[in-house]
């Protein structure tokens, strides 16, 4: 995959409104991340530094919460179930479905960073199983037509 070229101008304004509060990392990383898509490796350094903090610190933060991602990730993120609701009602053979339309393994990016596919212990709506996401929308109830209908909408 090619690698996505960063504008590192971008981050300034973004240190600029947290600088020197290092209660602010997590709403940081969490601007960072909005305006690439992911937080690149690169820009580690100069979160450390506006914050007064160690690389290792904002490193282990990132690394520890599954909402952060050091690499690209596509425009729709896809997130498949695999809850025990889920689970018993089929959200195996949704995520190999998915797996085949986008000819995606699980964490894995399509060429075009349009798609990526990612499995979640819980999504929290049981009662829609088997459930997926896309970005922040849910969809419950799934079957193998309506995965098809549905990424289909978003290849749009």
């Amino acid at each position: 995959m090619k690698k996505k070229e960063i504008d590192l101008q971008k981050l300034d304004p973004i240190l600029e409104e947290f600088k020197g509060q290092k209660w602010a990392l997590i709403p940081l990383l969490q601007k960072v991340q909005e305006e690439y898509g992911f937080i690149p490796p690169e820009t580690i350094p100069d979160i450390a530094k506006a914050l007064q903090l160690f690389p290792s610190e904002v490193q282990g933060v990132i690394t520890f919460y599954s909402q952060f991602s050091l690499e690209p990730k596509g425009k729709y993120i896809i997130r498949v179930c695999k809850g025990t609701a889920c689970h018993v009602r089929g959200g195996r053979s949704i995520l190999r479905l998915l797996k085949k339309e986008l000819e995606l393994e699980e964490g894995q990016t399509t060429e075009d960073y349009q798609f990526t596919l990612d499995t979640v212990a819980c999504l929290g709506a049981c009662f829609l199983a088997p459930t997926m996401m896309v970005n922040q929308n849910y969809f419950g109830k799934l079957s193998p037509p309506k995965i098809g209908s549905i990424v289909k909408q978003y290849k749009k």
